[in-house]
């Protein structure tokens, strides 16, 4: 087949976009692998043209089926991924929402019996200054006591005796 008995359209003219005038360009150069019309095509690629014998739109037409099949292998491929990956990451998510869970539910425990202490704190405040009251007025009755009992000639004869008890008393007191 002679290049003259051969006609072609300009690529320019297809409509194309200029990527897709680069990629029709790279197809037809793709396809010079020998036969006359691959020839024929190459130099017509290189040239800005595109052949419209039937033998060269075939073979630039099985190129781009070839071409769009593996770019949508690819797309499944890339889609399988994507897939995979946002279930991994949706486990994931699922997983650390069970833990901050269970550390939420962990805290609220914590929190729950650090009120039952507090409780327990504050009615053991009140008994203990209950205590302290009742033992405050029984030390201030023992002290009246002393204090009103009987005669001279006894708080002389006590004076011995009270003092003892009052350094043991005394005693006492330090102790807490």
């Amino acid at each position: 087949m002679s290049s003259s008995a051969v006609q072609g359209v300009p690529d320019s003219q297809l409509g194309l976009t200029a990527e897709e005038i680069q990629l029709l360009r790279q197809g037809q150069a793709a396809l010079g692998n020998g036969s006359s019309s691959s020839r024929a095509a190459s130099r017509a690629s290189s040239q800005g043209v595109l052949l419209l014998d039937s033998s060269s739109l075939q073979q630039l037409s099985r190129y781009f089926d070839s071409l769009m099949n593996q770019v949508q292998r690819r797309m499944e491929f890339l889609s399988e991924q994507s897939a995979m990956f946002t279930e991994a990451q949706y486990d994931r998510a699922g997983n650390l929402i069970e833990l901050a869970d269970a550390e939420i539910a962990r805290f609220h425990e914590i929190l729950r019996q650090i009120d039952e202490l507090e409780e327990d704190f504050d009615r053991i405040s009140n008994i203990r200054d209950i205590v302290r009251g009742y033992r405050a007025r029984v030390e201030a009755m023992e002290r009246d006591l002393e204090n009103s009992g009987g005669s001279s000639s006894r708080r002389h004869h006590d004076h011995h005796h009270s003092s003892s008890s009052h350094k043991h008393s005394s005693s006492k007191k330090h102790k807490r």
